[in-house]
């Protein structure tokens, strides 16, 4: 059994990125190992040991571009969580779990109409509740929220933290966009973090085509074992030349030119304009993937294509259970897109995944203090 602790020890952001107004150079955040106080537990709340915590481009875009966050530093980052309950509610010690990466109050009129994942109330760990986040040894949170793992079997507890965001984040954009068995898919940045999965529960819903795009063609490959069923590169070439690639790849399969749903998963202006260009009639576009640039698009389109463009935003704690079952069942395979490190290499891999881009696995960091 787990104890519970005197300190929580964090890899805390002290200070958020900063830019020269002057010479327009960015400076980062600053990443320091501090031990915080274990907070007076509420009722209904529970302190979790964490297991792992994955590296997410959100807490790249906290750290490395600014985006800010609604607690201020100084906090710890992270929101892909899974661990053990050591204390709190007595129905919850000694079990494992995942913590969601949004968790909606449960009380307003979005959360009581279906749409608690974009409550506005809502705690996001590593970003609204104070300086608690999930590159800890610990973190304090609410019990109703909860993920509970039951029969693992021999998936490491720390693997399953990617659940909290990069498996369940597909799952609610296939909810948004009505996925259906027998629908036609296309994943923009199929390789990336979220986009893997994003195939595989488009698949494990039923789709009967998914087409995956993206730029790397060793990661393209890999993906025609997961989920996808054509690939297209997306590699030097413009949304016009993929839009053409994508007619020509349809017409060559028998695929219908219309009704695709879209996922745009890597948030950057390139895969924006592919989407946009490949959205075409009764389609429907998700935007998945988070991005500060500006996207033009004659929205008369949307008319004539009687089409839809939707957000995506998190996903509801009462899908996890559903998202866990695929993983744990082997509809999602989650091992060949996890790697493991020790938390100490925070800094080092916060660099390489920001350098990288999109790395070929979704790094979880697990606690060494």
């Amino acid at each position: 059994m787990a104890t519970v602790p005197d300190k929580i020890s964090t890899w805390q952001m002290v200070q958020p990125t900063s830019r020269n107004k002057e010479t327009k150079e960015v400076t980062p955040g600053k990443l320091e190992k501090r031990e915080i106080p274990v907070p007076e537990l509420k009722a209904g709340e529970v302190l979790v040991e964490i297991a792992g915590c994955g590296v997410c481009h959100t807490d790249l875009g906290y750290f490395y571009d600014g985006v800010p966050t609604v607690s201020k530093p100084p906090l710890a980052l992270g929101h892909e969580i899974s661990g053990t309950v050591v204390a709190g509610d007595q129905k919850w010690i000694g079990k494992e779990v995942i913590i969601p990466a949004v968790m909606p109050c449960r009380q307003c009129l979005l959360c009581k109409t279906g749409r608690g994942n974009r409550c506005l109330a809502q705690k996001m760990p590593g970003n609204s509740i104070g300086v608690y986040g999930g590159f800890s040894s610990h973190i304090p949170v609410p019990s109703v929220d909860l993920c509970e793992v039951k029969n693992r079997g021999s998936i490491p507890l720390s693997n399953l933290a990617v659940v909290a965001d990069a498996a369940t984040t597909p799952y609610q954009a296939a909810k948004r966009a009505g996925l259906e068995p027998g629908d036609n898919v296309i994943v923009i940045g199929i390789t990336g973090g979220v986009g893997q999965y994003m195939a595989q529960v488009a698949k494990a819903l039923g789709a009967k085509t998914v087409i995956g795009i993206a730029r790397n063609k060793e990661k393209l490959e890999r993906s025609l074992k997961y989920g996808a069923d054509f690939v297209i590169n997306s590699s030097d070439k413009d949304a016009n030349a993929i839009s053409k690639e994508f007619r020509e790849l349809s017409k060559a399969k028998d695929l219908p030119n219309f009704g695709w749903k879209i996922f745009e998963i890597t948030g950057v202006k390139g895969g924006q304009e592919i989407a946009l260009a490949l959205l075409g009639f009764t389609g429907k576009l998700i935007v998945v993937g988070f991005g500060l640039a500006k996207t033009e698009y004659a929205i008369g389109r949307l008319m004539a294509f009687d089409a839809d463009i939707i957000g995506s935003w998190g996903c509801l704690p009462e899908y996890y259970p559903i998202v866990l079952d695929m993983v744990l069942t082997k509809k999602i395979d989650i091992a060949p897109f996890v790697e493991t490190r020790p938390m100490s290499t925070i800094a080092e891999t916060f660099a390489e995944v920001h350098k990288a881009g999109s790395p070929a696995k979704r790094i979880v960091l697990t606690p060494d203090f």
